[in-house]
């Protein structure tokens, strides 16, 4: 089971392995629970196929659903969905995108950041603004770009729709000072996949087992532990926006670069 580096390894492996250790009681095989140290290394393993079981970002599930078929989402904040969204200080004077051309946007994640860079990405190019329109920076959390955004070092911000409730965002800026600019439609948060070439009665016990974490007190200590307030049912159907937004943004079967 391999889990996307969002967090430390050392953070990972604690946040994951009562889920791991949950599933392998469950189907009555062991679960590996596997980290990886980067962003690129973890890419790398899911290209070469190396996890039976895979939690990852949005567009990483895109990148590799010919490999992969996605069976559940996170809830997370007690939502399924977010937008993309793009953010100003309220004393800027910006009331529409197009208003951001010549102007510093910071992104807070990288070039594969299905909320925090891609569907922001997308807003611009809706109102008529390319790459080269604008000036891109990054940070390497949201909240961080929110911070820089507050602190007038951008003119605008990427980020989900809740960047501004988030609490560690709260606590460290004055949110009044800025407002959302523009949103993406909702976007289902992050996927759970496993392998196209497991056999389909496999897939589906997996999908149980983790999907039906909500009725016991030890079940939402699998779930506290994993920060996420709920793991509900999805298809690939159901990332078809995603799809069409990355595929807007960097072209049919194009990496980021």
């Amino acid at each position: 089971m391999g889990i996307f580096p969002r967090n430390k390894p050392g953070e990972t492996t604690t946040m994951y392995t009562p889920l791991a250790n949950h599933l392998s009681a469950r189907l009555g095989r062991k679960v590996v629970l596997a980290t990886a140290r980067d962003f690129d290394s973890f890419s790398r393993a899911v290209e070469e196929r190396r996890y039976d079981i895979v939690f990852y970002n949005q567009f990483h599930y895109i990148q590799s659903s010919k490999s992969y078929t996605v069976i559940a989402h996170n809830e997370e904040f007690g939502r399924s969905v977010v937008a993309g969204a793009l953010f100003v200080r309220k004393d800027s004077g910006i009331t529409e995108v197009s208003q951001l051309r010549g102007r510093t946007i910071i992104f807070g994640g990288g070039r594969d950041a299905m909320l925090a860079y891609i569907a922001p990405i997308f807003l611009l190019m809706q109102a008529g603004l390319g790459e080269k329109d604008f000036k891109s920076e990054f940070a390497v959390t949201p909240p961080n770009a929110a911070v820089a955004l507050s602190l007038k070092l951008a003119d605008a911000a990427g980020g989900g729709e809740i960047l501004l409730s988030l609490p560690v965002v709260k606590k460290t800026i004055n949110t009044d000072e800025l407002r959302m600019l523009a949103s993406t439609e909702p976007l289902l948060f992050l996927p759970w996949a496993v392998k196209r070439s497991m056999p389909a009665k496999l897939q589906e016990r997996i999908r149980t087992v983790i999907v039906n974490l909500d009725s016991s007190d030890a079940d939402q200590a699998i779930l506290a532990s994993a920060r996420t307030t709920g793991i509900r049912k999805a298809q690939d159907k159901d990332y078809e926006p995603h799809r069409r937004m990355i595929n807007a943004v960097f072209g049919k079967g194009v990496s980021p670069k």
